[in-house]
């Protein structure tokens, strides 16, 4: 007789799901779409040139060592670059305290197989990234949620739920963060550093775009200021750090790292085996050398002066055809904008709306765990060109006006 698979499943499937936003993309890959929805990178700002140039050399002169099975903690030599590159950004970090990843989202899954028993606390911000919920899902937490406002994360609102939770861990996007685009000041980050020290509870700091600053004052990321408190010893540290060359080499390079104390490392290396023994040799040497040959500030500039002038073009838009009602705040960097508009209107109800005159978003409601987020919706501005993203935005504001009156 056939299988009855759904008989077979793990209890923990129930427990997880297919992306809102991957299902969304799906709908939005058709040219004709202007796509505000996916948070991917400009490809034509991918450094297909220098990475064949790379390619070549590596694969002439070292085929072994970029084809062959590495090293579950990474290659040494990419190891010892990335801790170069994290000293210049006030981050203390010794090889040992670099683990290379397949990705952020391997590292969301790996805190989860580390940390988390079923029923275990994880705190978040409200909203929140949606794929490192999906990560979390899979080891079935329960969730504290700290709300945002337009400086970041209410640092208020995390010490009373300190005064009565016990989290596993926090899991933080202090810098253009993914929904919202909104970067928490330098006042709340020396805080809530100092609140999860206090309480003796890690923060997991996902920093995909702390890079992509174009506008603003730079702000120490929370694993640099926490090491500033520990006189830059990584071996103390209270933040667990971790970002990725998806945003500004590759995403399809699959690469990215985290930073912790040696012996967590090795905690990491234990579960990473046992998911993919290691990442690809050949996407980590393309990074070893792209680090090597000192192109990654011109590249990382190319990615900025474009994202700006996007940024830029969205913002005016908004100004120009969105109602007064709806309210945002404007990124200082990244890949995200984030619209809130009056309560009684259902974004996901625009969405379709919007979909039938060929323009995607990601409504808010996936990205709040406890609900909510109905009346918001998130938009990306950085693969889109700027002519189109102002058509885009035109008629989106024709939608929004529309779904205003109908509410009266």
């Amino acid at each position: 007789m056939a299988v009855d698979w759904s008989s077979l499943y793990a209890q923990r499937l129930a427990r997880m799901g297919t992306s809102a936003i991957r299902e969304i993309l799906k709908v939005a890959q058709s040219p004709d779409i202007i796509p505000f929805a996916g948070g991917w990178p400009e490809a034509e700002l991918f450094p297909i040139e220098q990475i064949s140039l790379i390619c070549e050399a590596v694969l002439n002169e070292r085929p072994r060592e970029s084809l062959q099975y590495g090293l579950t903690d990474g290659l040494p030599l990419l190891r010892e670059a990335i801790a170069g590159y994290m000293a210049t950004r006030g981050i203390p970090a010794k090889a040992e305290n670099i683990v290379i990843v397949s990705g952020s989202q391997q590292a969301l899954d790996l805190m989860g197989r580390l940390f988390l028993d079923e029923g275990d606390t994880v705190l978040v911000e409200n909203p929140t990234f949606l794929g490192a919920v999906q990560s979390f899902n899979a080891y079935g937490p329960r969730y504290v949620t700290v709300p945002m406002d337009d400086e970041g994360l209410c640092v208020d609102e995390v010490e009373r739920v300190l005064a009565h939770e016990r989290p596993k861990f926090m899991y933080l996007l202090p810098t253009f963060q993914n929904p919202t685009g909104v970067t928490t000041t330098l006042a709340r980050r020396k805080r809530v550093v100092a609140l999860a020290r206090e309480a003796g509870v890690p923060i997991l700091e996902d920093d995909p775009y702390g890079a992509l600053r174009y506008s603003g004052e730079a702000l120490p990321t929370l694993a640099a200021l926490d090491g500033a408190a520990q006189d830059m010893d990584p071996e103390q540290a209270n933040v667990i750090y971790t970002s990725t060359f998806s945003k500004t080499l590759a995403p399809g390079l699959r690469l990215a790292w985290v930073v912790c104390p040696s012996a967590l490392a090795g905690q990491f290396v234990m579960a990473k085996q046992g998911a993919d023994l290691h990442s690809s040799s050949l996407s980590q040497m393309i990074a070893y050398e792209f680090l090597q040959r000192d192109w990654l500030d011109d590249q990382v500039e190319r990615i900025r002066s474009t994202y700006a002038a996007r940024c830029d073009a969205m913002c005016q838009a908004i100004a120009d055809y969105f109602p007064p009602e709806a309210h945002y705040t404007r990124p200082e960097g990244g890949l995200f904008l984030w619209v809130t508009l009056p309560e009684g209107l259902d974004t996901a109800e625009m969405l379709q709306d919007a979909a039938a005159h060929k323009v995607a978003f990601v409504p808010g409601a996936p990205f709040y765990v406890h609900g909510g987020g109905q009346n918001a919706f998130r938009m990306t501005f950085a693969s889109v060109p700027a002519d189109i993203i102002r058509q885009g935005i035109q008629i989106l504001g024709g939608i929004i006006r529309e779904h205003l009156a109908r509410l009266g």
